[in-house]
């Protein structure tokens, strides 16, 4: 098995492990990121979610810019994006967002990863972790070559499913009575939309097709919500529903099964039944499904809906957010969908990032410490890259100083996320 050494290493290429490695690497870590698909994006990319949500409060304040805000404006650049925009969800509620082309968004994300000098391992999966004591020590990586065992100062476990921390043995939450992971969903590529028509629905007249699509067997949540692919009258359908723990290989792979059958079905109905969509064909489907909720991180501290609510303020804040509390439920075709008020605010503490008993690891993306509830909030695209410029940014601090990650001084890291354009 060939070593390799570096400073830090990220495991998992989303758009978390992407923004973690390239803000490690701009503070001068040597930086390795691997990823199982050839490309790297996650749920943005092989997910294909075609949009970003939760860059700002109802008002309109910008509570997130930095990394996230520069690969906006590189898709812009590369005509892969029409930029900042809104939309009503079908819950009704108003809502921002960055529509994206999921193929320009993969071309954005390798030359900023090169650029940064960040050496990255497509086609390549976490095989086993080696640790000692209250560190670890590598990483044994399997790709196209072999095996190779890559050791790093500090690993940053941005997979979503937190493999590298399980398989390191790190405590997770759990959850409370009444609780269940959110579903999955498999994105759906439909065109050409006739989106005049489309968009022209009313809010009632979209609640009462979907209700119909439920109703028939259809559609599997009550939801006509679809995401425009820049420069195409294409959308990406979020409407496929799978209660399934994607962390169990073999219910992952009787997810992917059930979703392109729901997805098909999905598909069939929209075309015959809602304006706009009779010329439509299923062009794809996502190349994975889309995972919401797996395994959450016990960090020093855990990260409460409460927190969210009272807008509490934190010595260590590393991001900030404002995307509502959004849970989708298992069991039903619903959803809980709770603003926090008109330009409500809330912080994202650095120790929800560390989890216990490990002093050379951070967690970036969906698998921070926080509840079930808050999770629902804090998941999305925006907050995580935001979160993941200082997880990276962390990780270069810490590997350069050699401290141990519950001791860096959070005073500085947010200097430094100030100095790279971050908001806090």
């Amino acid at each position: 098995m060939n070593p390799i050494d570096c400073d830090v290493l990220a495991s998992g290429g989303g758009m978390a492990g992407t923004v973690a490695a390239i803000a490690a690497a701009r503070h001068g870590a040597r930086t390795v990121l691997f990823e199982r698909h050839g490309f790297l994006g996650g749920a943005a990319t092989a997910g294909a979610v075609g949009q970003f949500v939760g860059w700002e409060t109802a008002a309109g304040r910008r509570v997130i810019a930095g990394l996230a805000e520069e690969i906006v404006q590189r898709l812009e650049a590369m005509d892969g994006s029409g930029g900042h925009s809104h939309f009503v969800m079908s819950t009704g509620h108003r809502m921002d967002r960055v529509e994206y082309d999921t193929e320009i968004l993969k071309v954005v994300l390798d030359e900023m990863a090169h650029e940064a000098g960040v050496r990255v391992l497509l086609h390549s999966q976490l095989a086993q972790v080696s640790r000692r004591g209250r560190a670890i020590a590598s990483a044994a990586v399997l790709t196209k070559g072999g095996l190779i065992d890559v050791r790093a100062r500090l690993f940053i476990d941005s997979s979503g499913d937190l493999d590298l921390m399980a398989r390191a043995g790190a405590p997770f939450l759990g959850l409370d009575e009444g609780e269940a992971l959110q579903p999955a969903t498999m994105m759906f590529r439909l065109g050409p939309i006739d989106f005049t028509a489309f968009d022209g629905l009313s809010a009632a007249a979209k609640a009462e097709l979907s209700a119909r699509g439920v109703a028939e067997g259809a559609l599997p949540r009550a939801a006509l919500h679809c995401s425009r692919v820049p420069g195409s009258n294409d959308g990406w359908f979020n409407v496929t529903r799978l209660s399934i723990d994607a962390s169990d290989p073999f219910a992952l792979s009787d997810g992917e099964r059930e979703g392109r059958r729901q997805a098909l079905a999905a598909a069939r109905f929209i075309t015959a039944n809602v304006p706009g969509c009779s010329r439509a064909r299923l062009i794809s489907f996502a190349p994975q499904l889309g995972i919401r909720e797996t395994r959450r991180i016990a960090g020093l501290a855990t990260l409460t809906a409460a927190d969210l609510r009272q807008g509490a303020e934190f010595i260590d804040t590393m991001a900030l957010g404002a995307y509502p509390i959004d849970v989708h439920h298992t069991g039903d075709a619903n959803i809980t969908f709770e603003e926090l008020g008109a330009d409500h605010v809330y912080a994202l503490p650095y120790r929800i990032a560390v989890p216990q008993g490990l002093d050379n690891a951070l967690v970036a993306g969906r698998g921070l410490s926080a509840t079930h509830e808050a999770h629902g909030a804090i998941r999305v695209m925006p907050t995580a890259m935001a979160v993941a410029q200082a997880v990276g940014t962390a990780a270069a601090l810490l590997a350069a100083s050699n401290q141990p990650a519950a001791q860096l001084d959070p005073a500085t890291l947010r200097e430094k996320l100030r100095a790279a354009g971050a908001i806090l």
